[in-house]
């Protein structure tokens, strides 16, 4: 099974990164990377079972969605080369965010995931992709 793994520490506190990310069809805070998000069905961003397309080629599901954990986990159902549904399955991303204890300042946030087939070019395409958006949820609310 091939996986990514990315984090990043944003100073801002973990509710407000929370509450940013939470919602599966606003992505709205990454403007860079994310050009357009299109709501699929009839499910809420925060329900699991609800679909979105991202930049017109990423289809997704939304798995599980858990406030009290500040975690979710989504599917990619279908999406361009090299993770398309021909050459990838069982997709499944998650995104957790903590609070930094320490310092009692700023949030940690981990994104990863993990599928079958095409491992080492869909974990250089994903790696790219979920490290560019960490970088821009840190732009976005720091």
């Amino acid at each position: 099974m091939a996986k990514t793994y990315q984090s990043i520490v944003i100073n801002a506190p973990a509710d407000k990164v929370w509450e940013t990310l939470r919602n599966f069809h606003d992505m709205s805070w990454a403007p860079e990377i994310v050009t357009s998000v299109e709501a699929i069905g009839d499910k809420k961003g925060d329900t699991p079972g609800g679909g979105r397309v991202c930049n017109v080629v990423f289809h997704e599901t939304r798995k599980t969605l858990y406030d009290d954990n500040r975690q979710l986990s989504y599917s990619i159902d279908d999406g361009p080369s090299p993770v398309s549904a021909s050459e990838v399955s069982n997709y499944e991303g998650h995104v957790r965010v903590r609070p930094v204890t320490e310092s009692n300042e700023g949030t940690f946030v981990e994104w990863y995931s993990h599928w079958q087939g095409k491992d080492q070019e869909a974990a250089e395409f994903c790696h790219g992709i979920y490290a560019g958006l960490l970088g821009q949820l840190k732009k976005t609310l720091e």
